[in-house]
């Protein structure tokens, strides 16, 4: 997916660096797959903020995604290739011989005409879905299931994958995006291929206004509070702050912060890469 220049005729255009949108096929999504989606604006069901920084942006409805393709031995046809705005990589419309559309996450390179399958027999094509114990060895997969039968949880964002390196007893060996390598349960399932639109992180957004149309409010640095705001606040003139750390008093840089007992660790082989 290419991503183009703009023209500085504006200051917010000046470095704006968008996309282009190439792939996509319709600007109108399918109203039966449409779902209401309420602005939280980083409150909890008491009202109270645990998540600053957030609120406004543009009206969104939800596109209901079915992540179970759980309808094994059925071939459905693509139909259109779609921008979500609730998600980074394109959705695409697919249907069913009996009529039933569903929205599936686009991998990379897939085409209106297309034909995918799940389960059972499908062929390791990109965009079909098949138990990770029938996935060939070395092959990319995103999309996949942590518990089998409730739907992708992992490796869903544009642009990323995982690799089937091997199989262990009743479990995969999947090498995850961030260089970790964890066992997955082979009854669990995942999608072949890449997840499409690779060149987001390419984007630019040129200006404060974008960010607020994304429902993100400006920040406040740390070093610009008060002491009894932040651990980094305080001092005469511009001074750097101390240690990099968060409001709460966790260091920025290197402090583990993994609940050593949590439940997966004993799934993880190796973790992930650190810099």
């Amino acid at each position: 997916m290419p991503v183009k220049k703009y023209k500085p005729v504006t200051p917010g255009t000046r470095q704006r660096v968008g996309n282009a949108f190439s792939e996509l096929t319709t600007s109108k999504p399918e109203k039966s797959l449409l779902a209401p989606l309420h602005k939280k604006g980083g409150r909890n069901n008491s009202g109270k903020m645990t998540m600053r920084y957030r609120g406004g942006g543009h009206k969104r409805r939800y596109r209901v995604i079915d992540f179970k393709r759980n309808r094994d031995g059925v071939a459905a046809t693509v139909k259109t290739i779609e921008y979500d705005p609730n998600r980074t990589a394109w959705i695409a419309l697919v249907e069913y011989p009996d009529g039933t559309k569903t929205y599936i996450l686009a991998p990379q390179g897939l085409k209106v005409g297309d034909e995918l399958m799940s389960g059972k027999g499908a062929a390791p094509n990109p965009g079909n879905t098949l138990f990770l114990s029938e996935i060939p060895l070395g092959a990319t997969i995103h999309a996949i299931e942590v518990r089998p039968g409730t739907g992708a949880s992992l490796v869903r964002s544009a642009g990323t994958y995982a690799q089937l390196m091997g199989r262990e007893g009743k479990y995969a060996i999947v090498k995850m995006p961030s260089g970790e390598v964890r066992r997955i349960l082979l009854t669990c399932r995942a999608t072949i291929g890449v997840v499409s639109n690779p060149d987001h992180n390419l984007q630019v957004l040129g200006k404060a206004g974008r960010k607020r149309w994304l429902g993100r409010r400006p920040r406040t640095r740390g070093v610009a509070m008060n002491p009894v705001d932040h651990p980094m606040g305080g001092g005469e003139g511009r001074a750097s702050g101390g240690h990099p750390r968060s409001r709460t008093g966790i260091m920025a840089k290197g402090q583990k912060t993994r609940n050593p007992n949590k439940y997966s660790n004993r799934l993880i082989v190796t973790k992930r890469k650190r810099k």
